[in-house]
């Protein structure tokens, strides 16, 4: 079993910035990869970004590319979701989730490949 555990979401206004970190724990040996969805009211959750704790490859939706950047900390079993230049738009729950099984560039946007999730935190973008 892995846990997930969101923080540093909040209000901010238009072109603001907000940093988000997951702390794993438990079984935290046996994820491949981390990433990021969001679900904002009335629409179904969507990818954001992911990393793989080997190597640490990066991948980002299309709608966030150029300004939110993905990082982790593997001693720490820490990642963050730096966010600048925040729109409207951007204001969702934010899930962390984990993933234990065959991760690839073909499978990292599907909420099938994550098999572990975070409660979400509140990312609000407004003026």
């Amino acid at each position: 079993q892995v846990q997930l555990v969101e923080s540093g979401g909040g209000l901010v206004q238009p072109g603001g910035s907000l940093r988000l970190s997951c702390a794993a724990s438990g079984r935290t040996f046996s994820l491949s990869a981390t990433g990021w969805f969001r679900q904002a009211p009335g629409k179904e959750r969507e990818f954001v970004a992911a990393v793989r704790w080997t190597g640490g490859t990066t991948y980002y939706a299309d709608s966030v590319k150029g300004r939110f950047t993905i990082s982790r900390d593997n001693a720490k079993n820490t990642v963050f979701l730096q966010m600048n230049s925040l729109k409207p738009e951007d204001t969702a729950v934010y899930y962390c989730a984990g993933s234990r099984g065959y991760f690839s560039f073909s499978n990292y946007a599907s909420r099938r490949t994550y098999s572990s999730w975070g409660r979400g935190t509140q990312g609000t973008v407004s003026s």
